[in-house]
């Protein structure tokens, strides 16, 4: 029997078509190449977006039914549960960061929190308890913060005894993640201090630049890869549309303050780029968390949310926010009478749960998405944050 013929153009064609297939497909999917880091720590910097209990332990303890989702009693979130920061610590088999201001119970063997609710990046004009005030611990006093812990845990391991065990080891400084989500208050300082939208926008070079400086003082004592959060969409909270009537987007979120956070975003992405330059050993991951929270108010039914602009807990109105503070969780006089601001019922169909802050079904969502790379810049998943790119 004759044997079959073989056709040599048939075999070129089909081995160019597997390569470019091959080549397609890595395209798609660089980052499996990559292997991940082993993040022994995290060390997070920001606000109430990431607060795991600094302000509660240090000002203002929240009251129930804040923590009601996930951890059935008030746990030092402002939320009805988890944060993002939450499920990135769980998502590398850490505890829940404890805050560094928090002395009852703390545990900083896998990294510390110094976040603390309406904390600003720069110095705020009003400090709490002052009416209208903000956090007295920016950025610069939380890298202050950072800084004692990093010495002083060090003499507590050498001295030895019960609290040894509950520091960080001294290679962990230079190994963890350093996580940032912190600026959405600077702006809002800007906005209730009746400066125009172009006022808030000057004011945003002066707030990156004391970013920046803050990025390379940690830089300078160790810290190598960093995972930068942008500002979300402040014109789509509760707090915002309740007190400033202002034209709409197609999401019904206050336009003019939303292009705000962009212009805040635009500068803070320009700033990762010359870190890069600046700190040639840094891994710096510039995460773009505005266009995923933006999409749970565009398309929420998408995600199973419902009224995304209405807060859950809250005293009333159209978007369930009164006043300029939060009111969820206590008693308040609305148009004469008084209301106790309790929460919803179905908290899991909210993206707002207070006016200010996310619920536990919106962060889990967020953090999915952005765990991912699909929103980091450059486009590495959680997990390979230590590289500085996909090469």
């Amino acid at each position: 029997m004759e044997s079959p013929r073989i056709n040599i153009k048939v075999i070129i064609s089909l081995f160019c078509s597997y390569m470019l297939l091959s080549h397609y497909t890595t395209a798609l999917r660089p980052a499996l190449a990559i292997k991940e880091c082993e993040f022994p720590a995290i060390f997070n910097f920001g606000d109430s977006n990431s607060d795991t209990g600094g302000l509660a332990a240090s000002i203002y303890p929240s009251p129930p039914p804040y923590g009601e989702t996930y951890f059935h009693i008030p746990a030092g979130r402002i939320s009805d549960g988890r944060l993002i920061i939450d499920f990135l610590a769980k998502s590398l088999g850490h505890p829940f960061l404890s805050a560094y201001l928090d002395s009852l119970g703390a545990n900083f063997s896998h990294g510390a929190n110094f976040a603390t609710g309406s904390s600003t990046i720069r110095l705020p004009n009003r400090i709490l308890p002052a009416p209208g005030g903000y956090s007295p611990f920016t950025l610069t006093i939380q890298y202050s913060q950072f800084l004692q812990l990093k010495n002083r845990s060090q003499l507590i391991r050498h001295r030895g005894g019960i609290f040894a065990s509950l520091m960080p080891k001294e290679e962990y400084f230079s190994k963890a993640l350093y996580t940032f989500d912190i600026g959405q208050n600077d702006l809002g300082e800007g906005f209730f201090a009746n400066l125009t939208i172009h006022q808030v926008n000057g004011s945003v070079p002066d707030i990156i630049s004391s970013f920046s400086a803050n990025i390379k003082k940690i830089y300078d004592v160790g810290g190598r890869s960093f995972w930068i959060h942008n500002t979300g969409p402040i014109g789509c909270l509760p707090y915002i549309l309740a007190n400033f009537p202002s034209q709409k987007d197609e999401a019904g979120c206050a336009k003019s303050h939303n292009e705000v956070a962009q212009h805040f975003n635009h500068k803070l992405k320009e700033a990762t780029v010359q870190l890069r330059k600046d700190l040639p050993l840094a891994a710096i991951t510039y995460v773009d968390v505005y266009s995923v929270k933006y999409s749970l108010y565009k398309e929420p039914k998408k995600y199973g949310f419902e009224l995304p602009l209405v807060g859950c807990c809250g005293s009333g109105g159209k978007y369930n926010f009164n006043g300029r503070t939060l009111d969820c969780g206590r008693t308040v006089t609305v148009n004469g009478r008084q209301i106790f601001a309790g929460s919803c019922k179905r908290p899991y169909v909210k993206v707002n749960w207070d006016g200010i802050h996310y619920t536990d079904a919106a962060a889990k969502i967020v953090f999915d998405k952005i765990s991912t790379g699909a929103f980091s810049d450059p486009p590495l998943p959680f997990k390979q944050a230590c590289h500085r790119s996909l090469d």
